[in-house]
Protein backbone atom coordinates (compact mmCIF):
# COMPACT_ATOMS: atom_id res chain seq x y z
CA UNK A 1 0.00 0.00 0.00
CA UNK A 2 2.00 3.12 -0.85
CA UNK A 3 0.06 5.90 1.24
CA UNK A 4 -2.01 3.79 3.82
CA UNK A 5 -2.57 6.99 5.73
CA UNK A 6 -4.47 8.36 2.58
CA UNK A 7 -5.91 5.14 1.79
CA UNK A 8 -7.37 4.53 5.31
CA UNK A 9 -8.88 7.25 5.81
CA UNK A 10 -10.21 7.47 1.98
CA UNK A 11 -12.05 4.35 2.74
CA UNK A 12 -13.20 5.60 6.31
CA UNK A 13 -14.95 8.27 4.14
CA UNK A 14 -16.39 5.88 1.79
CA UNK A 15 -17.58 3.24 4.66
CA UNK A 16 -19.09 6.35 6.38
CA UNK A 17 -20.97 7.79 3.03
CA UNK A 18 -22.38 4.12 2.30
CA UNK A 19 -23.74 4.57 6.29
CA UNK A 20 -25.15 7.65 5.57
CA UNK A 21 -26.96 6.84 2.23
CA UNK A 22 -28.84 3.47 4.22
CA UNK A 23 -29.50 5.85 6.93
CA UNK A 24 -31.06 8.65 4.61
CA UNK A 25 -33.16 5.64 2.37
CA UNK A 26 -35.38 4.99 5.58
CA UNK A 27 -36.29 8.40 6.70
CA UNK A 28 -39.92 9.08 6.55
CA UNK A 29 -40.34 12.08 4.24
CA UNK A 30 -43.05 14.18 2.37
CA UNK A 31 -40.32 14.89 -0.33
CA UNK A 32 -39.09 11.93 -1.81
CA UNK A 33 -36.76 13.29 -4.50
CA UNK A 34 -35.47 15.53 -2.18
CA UNK A 35 -34.26 12.34 -0.15
CA UNK A 36 -33.06 10.84 -3.76
CA UNK A 37 -30.81 13.74 -4.45
CA UNK A 38 -29.09 13.44 -0.38
CA UNK A 39 -28.50 9.97 -0.96
CA UNK A 40 -27.05 10.65 -4.33
CA UNK A 41 -24.53 13.37 -2.69
CA UNK A 42 -23.56 10.99 -0.57
CA UNK A 43 -23.31 7.94 -2.47
CA UNK A 44 -21.00 10.42 -5.36
CA UNK A 45 -18.93 11.19 -2.13
CA UNK A 46 -18.31 7.56 -0.99
CA UNK A 47 -17.58 6.30 -4.65
CA UNK A 48 -15.15 9.60 -5.21
CA UNK A 49 -13.10 8.60 -2.09
CA UNK A 50 -13.48 4.62 -2.61
CA UNK A 51 -11.51 5.28 -6.02
CA UNK A 52 -9.77 8.56 -4.63
CA UNK A 53 -7.93 6.23 -1.96
CA UNK A 54 -7.18 2.90 -4.23
CA UNK A 55 -5.61 5.58 -6.84
CA UNK A 56 -2.96 6.31 -3.36
CA UNK A 57 -3.36 2.69 -1.95
CA UNK A 58 -2.38 1.16 -4.91
CA UNK A 59 -2.36 2.90 -8.76
CA UNK A 60 -0.05 6.02 -7.50
CA UNK A 61 1.89 5.92 -10.95
CA UNK A 62 -0.03 7.75 -13.26
CA UNK A 63 1.69 5.64 -16.26
CA UNK A 64 -0.18 2.62 -15.13
CA UNK A 65 -4.09 2.00 -16.21
CA UNK A 66 -5.63 1.68 -13.08
CA UNK A 67 -4.39 5.56 -12.06
CA UNK A 68 -5.95 6.32 -15.42
CA UNK A 69 -9.35 4.93 -15.26
CA UNK A 70 -10.04 5.19 -11.23
CA UNK A 71 -8.72 8.87 -10.96
CA UNK A 72 -11.22 9.81 -14.17
CA UNK A 73 -13.73 8.03 -12.07
CA UNK A 74 -12.90 10.06 -8.77
CA UNK A 75 -13.17 13.65 -10.45
CA UNK A 76 -16.76 12.15 -12.19
CA UNK A 77 -17.75 11.16 -8.77
CA UNK A 78 -17.20 14.56 -7.47
CA UNK A 79 -19.03 16.07 -11.18
CA UNK A 80 -22.33 13.93 -9.50
CA UNK A 81 -21.54 15.37 -6.00
CA UNK A 82 -21.52 19.02 -7.33
CA UNK A 83 -24.92 18.47 -9.47
CA UNK A 84 -26.41 16.59 -6.32
CA UNK A 85 -26.01 20.23 -4.47
CA UNK A 86 -27.26 22.32 -7.23
CA UNK A 87 -30.58 19.93 -7.16
CA UNK A 88 -30.56 19.94 -3.40
CA UNK A 89 -30.68 23.56 -2.87
CA UNK A 90 -32.87 24.33 -6.32
CA UNK A 91 -35.41 21.75 -4.29
CA UNK A 92 -35.30 23.63 -0.84
CA UNK A 93 -35.28 27.40 -1.72
CA UNK A 94 -35.58 28.25 -5.13
CA UNK A 95 -39.32 28.64 -6.61
CA UNK A 96 -40.36 27.33 -10.05
CA UNK A 97 -39.91 28.19 -13.11
CA UNK A 98 -36.06 28.96 -12.08
CA UNK A 99 -35.95 25.89 -9.74
CA UNK A 100 -36.48 23.74 -13.26
CA UNK A 101 -33.31 26.36 -15.19
CA UNK A 102 -31.07 25.55 -12.07
CA UNK A 103 -31.66 21.63 -12.40
CA UNK A 104 -31.40 22.14 -16.49
CA UNK A 105 -28.32 23.84 -15.87
CA UNK A 106 -26.59 21.72 -13.47
CA UNK A 107 -27.14 18.57 -15.63
CA UNK A 108 -25.60 20.25 -18.63
CA UNK A 109 -22.66 21.54 -16.45
CA UNK A 110 -22.07 18.00 -15.33
CA UNK A 111 -22.42 16.43 -18.81
CA UNK A 112 -20.12 18.81 -20.02
CA UNK A 113 -17.63 18.38 -17.20
CA UNK A 114 -17.79 14.44 -17.71
CA UNK A 115 -16.50 15.44 -21.15
CA UNK A 116 -12.94 17.20 -20.04
CA UNK A 117 -12.04 15.10 -17.05
CA UNK A 118 -12.55 12.04 -19.70
CA UNK A 119 -10.70 12.97 -22.57
CA UNK A 120 -9.02 16.66 -21.71
CA UNK A 121 -8.15 17.64 -18.40
CA UNK A 122 -7.81 15.09 -15.57
CA UNK A 123 -6.38 17.93 -13.16
CA UNK A 124 -8.09 18.43 -9.88
CA UNK A 125 -8.23 22.39 -10.66
CA UNK A 126 -11.18 21.12 -12.91
CA UNK A 127 -12.84 19.50 -10.14
CA UNK A 128 -12.12 22.38 -7.83
CA UNK A 129 -13.59 24.50 -10.31
CA UNK A 130 -16.82 22.68 -10.34
CA UNK A 131 -17.33 21.59 -6.96
CA UNK A 132 -16.69 25.00 -5.35
CA UNK A 133 -19.74 27.51 -6.79
CA UNK A 134 -22.08 24.33 -5.82
CA UNK A 135 -21.17 24.08 -2.25
CA UNK A 136 -21.10 27.84 -2.35
CA UNK A 137 -24.36 27.68 -3.54
CA UNK A 138 -25.68 25.25 -1.30
CA UNK A 139 -24.29 27.57 1.71
CA UNK A 140 -25.86 30.33 0.74
CA UNK A 141 -29.42 28.12 0.83
CA UNK A 142 -28.76 26.92 4.07
CA UNK A 143 -27.87 30.75 5.54
CA UNK A 144 -31.10 31.83 3.96
CA UNK A 145 -32.73 28.96 5.41
CA UNK A 146 -31.50 29.47 8.52
CA UNK A 147 -33.02 33.06 8.74
CA UNK A 148 -36.63 32.72 7.19
CA UNK A 149 -37.09 29.08 9.66
CA UNK A 150 -34.37 28.98 12.61
CA UNK A 151 -35.83 26.16 13.62
CA UNK A 152 -35.52 23.82 10.86
CA UNK A 153 -32.27 22.53 11.93
CA UNK A 154 -29.98 23.94 9.19
CA UNK A 155 -26.99 25.23 11.53
CA UNK A 156 -25.12 21.78 11.46
CA UNK A 157 -24.95 21.95 7.35
CA UNK A 158 -23.98 25.60 8.02
CA UNK A 159 -21.04 24.50 10.43
CA UNK A 160 -20.50 21.42 7.99
CA UNK A 161 -20.05 23.07 4.84
CA UNK A 162 -18.05 26.00 6.54
CA UNK A 163 -15.54 23.30 7.21
CA UNK A 164 -15.41 21.93 3.77
CA UNK A 165 -13.14 24.94 3.58
CA UNK A 166 -11.38 24.52 6.26
CA UNK A 167 -10.53 21.10 4.94
CA UNK A 168 -9.66 22.45 1.69
CA UNK A 169 -7.18 24.99 3.23
CA UNK A 170 -5.61 22.53 4.83
CA UNK A 171 -4.89 20.45 1.53
CA UNK A 172 -4.02 23.04 -0.04
CA UNK A 173 -1.57 24.33 2.55
CA UNK A 174 -0.30 20.54 3.07
CA UNK A 175 -0.74 20.89 6.70
CA UNK A 176 -0.01 17.36 8.18
CA UNK A 177 0.25 15.55 11.46
CA UNK A 178 3.39 13.97 10.31
CA UNK A 179 4.39 14.14 7.14
CA UNK A 180 5.24 10.35 6.32
CA UNK A 181 2.62 8.75 8.79
CA UNK A 182 -0.41 11.31 8.21
CA UNK A 183 -0.05 13.80 5.79
CA UNK A 184 -2.10 16.59 5.00
CA UNK A 185 -4.30 14.67 2.55
CA UNK A 186 -4.96 12.47 5.57
CA UNK A 187 -6.02 15.00 8.11
CA UNK A 188 -8.26 16.54 4.76
CA UNK A 189 -10.01 13.24 5.14
CA UNK A 190 -10.56 13.38 8.87
CA UNK A 191 -11.59 16.72 8.75
CA UNK A 192 -13.84 16.33 5.76
CA UNK A 193 -15.58 13.44 7.48
CA UNK A 194 -16.76 15.51 10.79
CA UNK A 195 -18.03 17.93 7.81
CA UNK A 196 -20.13 15.30 6.73
CA UNK A 197 -21.70 14.03 9.93
CA UNK A 198 -22.75 17.79 10.44
CA UNK A 199 -23.99 18.02 6.78
CA UNK A 200 -26.26 14.58 7.17
CA UNK A 201 -27.65 15.81 10.74
CA UNK A 202 -29.00 19.06 8.51
CA UNK A 203 -29.63 16.63 5.43
CA UNK A 204 -32.04 14.85 8.25
CA UNK A 205 -33.54 17.78 9.79
CA UNK A 206 -34.51 19.50 6.82
CA UNK A 207 -36.03 17.00 4.57
CA UNK A 208 -37.97 14.94 6.88
CA UNK A 209 -39.24 18.36 7.45
CA UNK A 210 -39.60 19.44 4.02
CA UNK A 211 -43.02 20.60 2.83
CA UNK A 212 -44.54 18.21 0.02
CA UNK A 213 -43.10 18.86 -3.66
CA UNK A 214 -44.38 17.55 -6.70
CA UNK A 215 -42.61 14.82 -8.45
CA UNK A 216 -40.21 15.34 -11.14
Amino acid sequence: MTEPDVTLTDYAIALLCAVFCVLAAQWRVADAMLRRWWVVLFASIGAGAAFGGTVHGFFLDPATVGNAVLWRATLLALGVTSAAMWMIGARLIVPEPAATWVRRAAMAQLLVYAIIVIWFDQRFLVAIATYLPATVFLLVVFIMLRSRQPARGVGPGIAGLALTFVAAAVQQLRIAIHPLYFNHNALYHVIQGIALYLLFRAARNLTVAAPSRSPE
